[in-house]
């Protein structure tokens, strides 16, 4: 089996358009359960390095009404992976080893909701924190060999902490 590397790349101006592509395929395909669906992960932050791969929040009315039309985003290629380490959450990956797409669905108002946005806005209005967090992610990459866990490990403390910070400043902006 080979293992996933990751690989981290400069900021795409396409990624907005890719986001945009492929919100217009969710909502004609899942329509009247989506409540919001929003760009989230590295490649909604501009001027910040990812992997290139277009993470998607998707908030559903009901989860469980959101698993019984996954079929419907099996037949476009995404792969269901159930609650995948996150509780309340469902995760579809698409694109196989050369993934192009997570997709993240919570009902509308689970708190991760709320953590994600605050983190993507976050990164968006500190460019000295998105600056560190772009040479950070790098330079983990690099140094692992681009291992997904080690990947992973290595940028976990930078984005706990930031996370928290987040979401403390997300209270005052929201």
């Amino acid at each position: 089996m080979i293992t996933r590397k990751v690989k981290v790349v400069d900021a795409q101006a396409r990624w907005a358009e890719d986001f945009q592509q492929e919100q217009e395929v969710l909502h004609d395909l899942l329509g009247d359960i989506i409540e919001g669906i929003h760009h989230i992960g590295s490649t909604s932050v501009p001027d910040l390095a990812a992997k290139p791969i277009i993470d998607i929040l998707l908030e559903v009315s009901d989860i469980q009404a959101l698993e019984a039309q996954s079929a419907k985003l099996i037949n476009i290629g995404y792969v269901a992976k159930g609650e995948y380490g996150i509780e309340g959450r469902r995760y579809f990956e698409k694109g196989g080893d050369d993934r192009t797409h997570h997709l993240h669905a919570f009902k509308t108002g689970d708190p991760h909701v709320y953590r994600h946005l605050a983190f993507r806005d976050y990164l968006k209005a500190h460019p000295e924190v998105r600056e560190k967090y772009a040479h950070l992610k790098k330079k983990t990459a690099q140094d692992v060999n681009g291992d997904v866990v080690g990947y992973r490990e290595g940028k976990s403390d930078f984005v706990e902490l930031h996370l928290a910070k987040a979401i403390d400043w997300a209270r005052g902006s929201y």
